[in-house]
């Protein structure tokens, strides 16, 4: 059965578990099931945009407007809910929606207009998070304390519990058996591996890799919309600049997930693993008393070593010849 389990799952398991030790021997509170369950609040908007950011990537693209897409969102809630007057339900459709519609105009710019994903989700991100402040202003609401007065039910969408456990990890657990079905169980998903494999191979066979690239920017961009839903929700305030600080650790996740940043490899049970990582290490280096700035130096650190690591060829190969000492015949050691 381990031998079905990719290799760098199994890796990234053993991570998870070294991580959990270490920071539970700095600070035994760490072990506290409770603490660590909490904490999926902390990071469920990097690992919802970060499952489907790996549809994106595995087809050869990538989608930096997330975080910009969450800030979005989470103004249309607020407007709209406490503006407006729209029942919060409706609300958080309709901003759902919005996001749907931002990851559809990048990805119809990319793959109809064949402008780089870069260039496009870059100009979303300044589009995006624009408009966010925009309509803060034209609703007269205050940019820094942004648009509170939600409802109970609303709030407890992500700070409930059921059976004692937060609605964070069902949401978690709910997206990311989803995502997994969708991209490694349909026809839809071998689609997306062979437009990332090779595109001109995939249309040769058949296969309209336009609609399946939009496709995943869409995925993306709706996944936006419901983590900006979930962070309005958790903390109870519509805010422009929710998201913002998300791009790294989304990217972050995806890569340490080991999906190539060329496209064509890749799977959503990586990038759950290491959305887990990524947000353990986050907790663990706060209760070890780690200065906040650090933090951020930590998740780079792992974004640049993983996309050494999986992204180059010849990386790996190169580390095995430096560390790999031989004896030749003569008894002598070479490196």
């Amino acid at each position: 059965m381990l031998r079905k389990i990719p290799k760098w799952n199994l890796v990234l398991f053993l991570i998870l578990v070294t991580e959990i030790v270490i920071f539970g021997l700095l600070n035994p509170r760490f072990w506290n099931i409770h603490v660590l369950l909490n904490s999926f609040n902390d990071f469920i908007g990097i690992a919802i945009i970060a499952f489907f950011v790996t549809f994106v990537i595995i087809t050869g693209g990538i989608d930096i407007s997330g975080g910009a897409i969450i800030g979005l969102t989470s103004v249309i809630v607020g407007i709209l809910s406490q503006v407006a007057g729209v029942n919060i339900w409706a609300a958080v459709l309709l901003a759902v929606a919005a996001g749907g519609l931002c990851g559809l105009l990048n990805g119809v710019l990319i793959a109809y207009a064949r402008v780089q994903a870069m260039v496009i989700t870059l100009g979303g991100m300044l589009l995006y998070s624009g408009a966010a402040l925009v309509l803060v202003g034209l609703s007269g609401a205050s940019t820094y304390e942004g648009i509170s007065g939600f409802s109970q039910g609303f709030i407890n969408l992500a700070n409930g519990k059921l059976f004692g456990i937060p609605h964070s990890v069902f949401i978690f657990l709910v997206l990311l058996l989803f995502a997994y079905l969708l991209l490694h169980r349909t026809r839809y998903g071998r689609y997306i591996y062979l437009t990332g494999i090779n595109q001109n191979s995939a249309e040769y066979s058949g296969i309209d890799t336009r609609k399946i690239i939009t496709s995943t920017y869409v995925l993306s961009g709706l996944s936006a919309g419901v983590a900006g839903v979930i962070l309005t929700s958790y903390l109870g305030s519509a805010r422009a600049d929710f998201g913002a600080e998300y791009l790294m650790p989304i990217l972050t996740a995806v890569v340490l997930g080991g999906t190539l940043i060329t496209g064509g490899k890749g799977g959503v049970v990586g990038t759950a693993l290491a959305s887990i990582i990524i947000g353990f290490l986050k907790l663990g280096l706060q209760m070890g008393g780690i200065q906040t700035q650090y933090i951020g130096l930590a998740t780079g650190l792992l974004l640049i070593i993983s996309v050494a690591f999986l992204g180059v060829p010849d990386f790996k190969s190169n580390i095995k010849r430096l560390v790999t000492i031989k004896k030749d015949r003569g008894g002598k050691l070479n490196a």
